[in-house]
């Protein structure tokens, strides 16, 4: 599965930190699932996105770890999304 955007994907001690400079993403959730439902609202808002399934791949900045562990983390913080931003669309409607 291919993604339609890419955000990087950090931790600020507090929540999970995702951002897209490019595109002026830059949302925020203290969990996995808060940080999915405050991307699909950032979004909803934006009209190039609106109304669409997007897949989104979410790849952690691993320099913002310790080297030693970074071996481990390849797998372990990339995360495939796919928001359905259609009922997000239809809820704001």
């Amino acid at each position: 599965m291919s993604a339609d955007l890419e955000l990087t994907l950090t931790h600020d001690g507090n929540d999970w930190v995702g951002r897209n400079a490019d595109l002026g993403i830059h949302v925020k959730g203290e969990s996995l699932g808060a940080l999915d439902a405050a991307l699909m609202a950032r979004l909803a808002a934006m009209p190039e996105w609106a109304g669409r399934r997007v897949t989104v791949a979410m790849r952690f900045d691993n320099a913002t770890i310790p080297t030693w562990i970074r071996q481990y983390a390849a797998h372990y913080f990339n995360r495939l999304v796919e928001l359905d931003l259609r009922a997000e669309a239809a809820s704001h409607a």
